[in-house]
């Protein structure tokens, strides 16, 4: 049993862009943030990252799944096998398919298989009980926002938009006392962001990223190929609402004739067009934007971010948080909740018909699955 009171988590993130597995502690009670630990970080080397990315798209069963669940539980044991024994692990796994209207979500990886391994309390599976329940199964940080707004001392609805392999917002009322009161949030996926932009550069260039957006910087942005993006009727539906990491698969052949730089430009453009129509979505204005995962650091999206958006736009580092770590946290956040009980999300978060606690807690000798 969990002693009472704040504790120690790890939560972990492998993040639809295949880059790594994160790994962060947090000190909390499952409502108050209390303090930040530390944390650690593993790139995905060719060899780890292969029969991932190899797996993306299938179901429980398929070929492929076994060995990349493999691969994923194997990093996982050993990034976290480096922190001080935890008093729990908040597990995500990795995502490789998401269809909350049909099949489900399929995150791979076994807490089980870690709980064993590192002899301590996993929490894992933390989307299918949203789904189960009409969910979309995601965003899932945003309770873990409401908690950071209220530890930063925010004065007003703020907004936090995280631009992984996906985009998606979560827009805050700190004044609100409770994440799953009516009025305390509202989240949803915006669109693509890191995910089309990587894969445009693995293409063009075989690289993996477009370091600091300087590519997309010597471009010149087609603006008819993103007013062509904003018609997808996905940006006109009302959130709750979710995404896959290739829900765009047609991206990469809209730019196919434009040369390098004037295609990263293009669908940077694009990226931050749809961030920036998420806003459109949102209660009442935000007093800034604090934007957290990968995209922060390619100052090109940023400033387009910036032109796009009524409202100051900063990397979240500027209000004292760490944008490399923060969905690492949220999920050691999210398994303290979920070990005591308390809700993961709410109707404004995901859609759920109810507010619900997701997640599975799975105990070293396996005899406690809950």
């Amino acid at each position: 049993m969990l002693e009472a009171g704040p504790i120690w988590a790890i939560g972990t993130m492998s993040g639809t862009s295949l880059d790594g597995v994160d790994a962060a502690a947090i000190l909390t009670d499952g409502e108050r943030i209390l303090e930040f630990g530390e944390s650690a970080y593993h790139p995905y080397s060719s060899e780890e990252s292969g029969p991932i990315s190899a797996a993306l798209g299938l179901w429980p069963g398929d070929p492929g799944v076994e060995e990349a669940a493999e691969v994923i539980e194997t990093v996982h044991a050993t990034l976290l096998s480096q922190f001080e024994r935890p008093q729990l692990i908040g597990f995500h796994g990795q995502t490789l398919a998401h269809d909350p209207r049909g099949r489900g979500t399929h995150q791979a990886g076994n807490g089980r298989v870690l709980a064993e391994v590192l002899d301590c309390p996993v929490v894992w599976d933390f989307r299918s009980s949203d789904v189960e329940m009409g969910g979309e199964g995601a965003p899932l940080a945003p309770f873990f926002h409401f908690a950071c707004a209220k530890f930063i001392k925010a004065q007003g609805p703020i907004v936090f938009l995280n631009l992984g392999g996906v985009g998606n917002l979560t827009w805050v009322d700190p004044s609100a006392s409770r994440p799953d009161e009516d009025g305390a949030l509202i989240a949803f996926d915006t669109g693509p962001a890191n995910a089309p932009i990587n894969d445009l550069m693995a293409e063009r260039r075989g690289e993996t990223f477009d370091k600091d957006g300087a590519l997309a910087a010597d471009g010149e942005v087609d603006e008819a190929l993103v007013e062509q993006f904003l018609e997808d009727g996905y940006f006109y539906r009302m959130p709750p609402k979710s995404l896959d990491r290739d829900s765009f698969p047609d991206i990469a052949d809209w730019v196919g004739h434009l040369d390098d730089a004037d295609a990263l430009a293009t669908v940077t453009a694009m990226v931050a067009a749809s961030a920036a129509k998420g806003l459109e979505h949102c209660p009442s204005p935000p007093q800034g934007v604090l934007v957290t995962g990968g995209g922060r650091k390619n100052e090109t999206l940023m400033s387009m971010l910036s032109v796009l958006m009524d409202c100051p736009v900063a990397p979240i580092e500027n209000a004292g948080l760490d944008g490399d770590m923060l969905e690492a946290q949220a999920f050691g956040y999210l398994a303290v909740r979920v070990a005591r009980g308390l809700t993961t999300s709410c109707a404004a978060t995901t859609g759920v018909r109810a507010a619900v606690g997701g997640g599975v807690l799975s105990e070293p000798s396996g005899a406690l699955d809950r």
